[in-house]
């Protein structure tokens, strides 16, 4: 058996399930505006399903996989494409905007990043790509049906992973995933999603750290009302904390998840005026 006919088995200590379903691996393809000109980093290309159509429609293909066996069996399974390179690499670790480099003496060039990730690894890895110094143009991943949820909803049902992938990017799902679609079937749902990275994040490179510091303390206790949950994550007074959101202009009876960025993006500049001494009142 050559190695391009062998199944490699999945191994549950990586989270792997193989996805198989060519009318899935189309949807992806199509979602990902692909061309000649694209260099495309694949995160977790397994046995090579997807990244087969990669090189068909990109002019560089990474392949990145924490799996050294199956790593180095993917050439051969896919006839030795001249524009893939492999990576032995953990996504959760490694700089994407040095790997989309063209050369040593180039700098980044423009990427797209698509992959299946491993459920337990989505998050750090979407959030890796998105604090990248020099980011994708698109992520397009394969994640868990509920985390895909969470990344794209509305003021409504927001969680923090959606303030936090939201002020990166724009984000929806491209189509949900049913469990027979990999080998093997694991025992729950997933989804596509693409995310548009914003030409800058939406709270400004320079107030990241405040615009968290004040989403993580607003979903400190998210069935709580705002005011209350505000008060309770950065460690205020009630009446300081509503004073920071009547000059944002929001209501403090609201609960965390009715709102969006815009939103939260009022609140972090009410935040920071009060701790530099400004006056919220106008006085």
């Amino acid at each position: 058996m050559t190695a391009s006919s062998r199944r490699p088995a999945a191994r549950k200590s990586l989270g792997q399930h193989f996805l198989h379903d060519p009318r899935i691996v189309s949807r992806i393809i199509n979602a990902a505006d692909l061309s000649e000109y694209d260099t495309v980093i694949e995160i977790g290309p397994g046995r090579g399903v997807l990244t087969r159509r990669l090189v068909q429609a990109a002019g560089r293909v990474i392949a990145l996989e924490l799996d050294e066996g199956l790593l180095s069996e993917l050439p051969a399974r896919l006839d030795f494409p001249s524009n893939l390179d492999c990576v032995h690499a953990d996504a959760r670790e490694v700089d994407f905007s040095e790997m989309a480099r063209a050369g040593e003496d180039e700098p980044a060039m423009g990427y797209k990043i698509i992959g299946n990730l491993p459920y337990y690894a989505a998050n750090p890895i979407v959030r890796r790509v998105l604090e990248s110094r020099f980011p994708p143009s698109i992520v397009l991943v394969m994640v868990q049906k509920e985390v895909a949820d969470s990344m794209t909803a509305q003021p409504g049902s927001m969680t923090l992973l959606s303030v936090a992938t939201q002020c990166y990017a724009q984000a929806r799902q491209v189509c949900s995933v049913p469990p027979s679609a990999f080998r093997p079937s694991p025992k729950i749902r997933s989804a596509v999603v693409r995310l548009d990275l914003l030409e800058a994040p939406a709270a400004g490179k320079e107030d990241l750290e405040v615009f968290f510091e004040v989403a993580r303390a607003g979903f400190s206790a998210p069935r709580k009302q705002l005011h209350n949950s505000l008060a309770h994550g950065l460690k205020v007074g009630s009446s300081t904390a509503a004073e920071v959101l009547e000059h944002a202009g929001i209501d403090g009876r609201r609960r965390p998840a009715t709102l969006g960025v815009e939103e939260w993006l009022a609140i972090c500049q009410s935040w920071q005026h009060l701790r530099e001494g400004v006056a919220l009142n106008g006085n």
